[in-house]
């Protein structure tokens, strides 16, 4: 644990994808994204992957960095086809969430010339995990079953790009549920899913963040969220979020 000289702004990028989302470039190996999470002045990340957690957990088992720290998670797909960031703390967590995707993820092939590679990458760039499934399908279990699931093991639950015009919170069910189970939603510049959600006004109820969605390397920190926490550590991030957040690009 690093802890703060008192409070501390950091720069978060959220949502990073990497070689094993079947969209992410195959440019997007552990050294890189690093490399340039460092150039960029990030502090934290978030490796996202579609439905699996397995390249974040490598990245977080053989990269330490006192300076950058590693959220490992996946960019959920829910059976309402919406997209939803989770992060875990400890490793025993992490891999309870792997099994649950794995169990409910269907069993649909993935077609590398069609939709892309995913494939887990070491530190020394060597392919060590293919995934042959399609990770984008969606999985058989609800928003409100992924977000218990996350919530009942100390996770951070954030429903992904909720203004986007698909695959979002707003695009699926067109309303912010009332019993939604969250800790932070991901708003996008620049889309609008209807007049009523022209801005984050709207939003009050939680906390908003913003984030790259990287797929290539130069996206990595295009967009990030300024934050204050009391310490480098899963605590103090997810402790952060009831602070101010700002955009930052």
């Amino acid at each position: 644990m690093r802890v703060c000289t008192g409070m501390e702004m950091i720069n978060v990028d959220w949502h990073i994808h990497t070689t094993l989302s079947p969209c992410g470039d195959l440019s997007m190996d552990p050294l890189t994204v690093l490399q340039k999470a460092h150039q960029q002045g990030l502090r934290v990340i978030g490796i996202t992957d579609h439905n699996s957690t397995r390249q974040g957990r490598l990245m977080k088992s053989e990269f330490s960095d006192n300076h950058l720290m590693i959220l490992v998670g996946a960019e959920v797909t829910t059976r309402e086809e919406i997209h939803c960031l989770a992060f875990f703390d400890d490793l025993v967590a992490l891999d309870e969430f792997q099994i649950y995707l794995d169990r409910h993820l269907p069993a649909i092939d993935n077609n590398p010339v069609f939709f892309g590679d995913q494939v887990v990458v070491d530190a020394s760039g060597n392919i060590v995990f293919e995934e042959k499934r399609l990770l984008i399908s969606a999985l058989d279990q609800s928003l409100q079953q992924v977000a218990s699931f996350v919530a009942e093991r100390g996770g951070i639950f954030i429903p992904a790009h909720i203004n986007r015009p698909s695959y979002s919170l707003l695009s699926q069910l067109g309303i912010i549920p009332d019993k939604l189970i969250a800790d932070a939603l991901e708003w996008v510049p620049g889309y609008k899913a209807g007049p009523e959600y022209s801005d984050i006004s709207g939003m009050s109820s939680f906390p908003i963040v913003f984030s790259s969605d990287a797929h290539r390397p130069d996206e990595i920190g295009s967009k990030y969220t300024s934050m204050e926490i009391d310490e480098l550590t899963f605590r103090g991030v997810k402790q952060g979020l009831t602070g101010k957040l700002t955009l930052a690009s």
